[in-house]
């Protein structure tokens, strides 16, 4: 089955939305103007119960089909934006200084506004769908907001779906995995102490710098010795701290960096790997060192059984050719990851064609991408919950 004939025909429309949206991003939790968009969309649409202020700034809206099973789905897509001054030139660019729909959750919120719409409309399915707009998905942790505030036992789905639009992969063409698809996202410091003295004798200091260029290497080896080959982790520093003058040999030292995983077993590894290596390592130099590690993200894990109906749903909506169940995941983090830790569920990636990447201050969602993102929304509803 194509594009949904009545998706096609409000595109236009949709698209109104969308870059309405983008000209006026808000970011994390200060997302109200955007939330009381989407609240009133949904009320006009004849939703039958929007709720506000879950987690927050959160909405959901609650659509009950022609008949009821009892059964209730969820469907997720996130409002915030970056802090990044946008340099696209649109006329519909950013009129909030330093704050850009840069990932393009303007596109992602339009979409499902469009999906409830016609959910709305025509209520072919039998049960009920949740749709999620959800703030602070950008390191604000707004889906486990959501959660803490009792998203799931308010509103008891039994699956939750999420999407996001992906450039590089070809316009209106779909990718997912079962497993992880996107990284757990950690984060680090590592405070090392040695002795401070004249640069010009250091044999009378314990260097810090010498010790954080040591860890710095050692700390890679976690990755390229310790975890299986078949499996993924990445490591990196990314900044190094120590010193105010050309002639002294400071006391202490920092690093700071990152670590993305997408096994959970992988990620614990991981943390245990540089608590143990760190201060082992400078008690050799005679120095000290204190890891501080700072939970992100976690992986995010699509359900096997989910994950193949979503690829059914695709392939209905784009044909079988255009729909990869097989793709490769991505380092990347998404705290969609908290609802997929309760539910059982598929995240899945929809192509916004050549795109300038996300996250920077060129890219733009691609709204030639609507109809699909919305006829794949209304159509796992409708296959999910089938009509009686």
């Amino acid at each position: 089955m194509p594009i949904l004939n009545r998706v096609a025909d409000f595109h236009a429309e949709i698209t109104a939305w969308r870059r309405e949206l983008h000209a006026n991003p808000e970011l994390l939790y200060d997302v109200q103007e955007t939330a009381a968009f989407v609240a009133e969309k949904l009320r006009g649409f004849g939703v039958d119960e929007v709720v506000t202020g879950i987690g927050r700034t959160g909405v959901v809206g609650i659509i009950r089909g022609a008949s009821d099973s009892g059964r209730m789905i969820g469907l997720r897509a996130d409002m915030d934006a970056l802090p990044i001054t946008e340099r696209t030139g649109k006329d519909y660019a950013s009129q909030n200084e330093g704050k850009m729909h840069a990932c393009g959750h303007d596109g992602h919120t339009a979409m499902l506004l469009g999906a409830a719409r016609h959910l709305a409309e025509t209520r072919n399915f039998d049960g009920a769908v949740a749709v999620i707009f959800q703030p602070a998905e950008e390191g604000g942790g707004g889906g486990r907001a959501m959660l803490e505030d009792g998203l799931l036992t308010r509103f008891p789905v039994s699956e939750v779906f999420g999407m996001h639009n992906m450039p590089g992969i070809p316009l209106g063409e779909f990718a997912m995995r079962a497993g992880g698809i996107m990284a757990g996202t950690d984060q680090f410091a590592i405070d090392i102490e040695g002795h401070g003295g004249h640069a010009a004798m250091p044999h009378l200091a314990i260097d810090p710098v010498i010790v954080s260029a040591h860890i710095i290497t050692a700390l890679q080896t976690l990755v390229s010795r310790n975890v299986d080959p078949i499996r993924s982790a990445v490591l990196s520093v990314t900044t190094v701290n120590a010193g105010t003058a050309y002639n002294v040999i400071p006391r202490t030292a920092r690093l700071t960096g990152t670590v993305r995983t997408l096994d959970e077993a992988v990620r614990r590894q991981m943390e245990e790997g540089i608590k143990r290596l760190a201060p082992q390592l400078a008690q050799a130099f005679g120095a000290s060192a204190t890891v501080t590690w700072m939970p992100g993200y976690p992986v995010t894990v699509n359900a096997v059984e989910q994950t193949a109906f979503s690829a059914r749903v695709a392939r209905d909506v784009a044909g079988g050719e255009r729909v990869n169940d097989a793709a490769e995941p991505t380092m990347g983090g998404e705290d969609f990851a908290y609802m997929l830790n309760e539910r059982p569920g598929a995240y899945i990636f929809l192509g916004n064609g050549e795109s300038a990447d996300l996250h920077t201050d060129t890219y733009d969602f691609n709204d030639e991408a609507i109809p699909a993102g919305v006829s794949y929304w209304v159509r796992l509803a409708e296959m999910a919950l089938p009509a009686r």
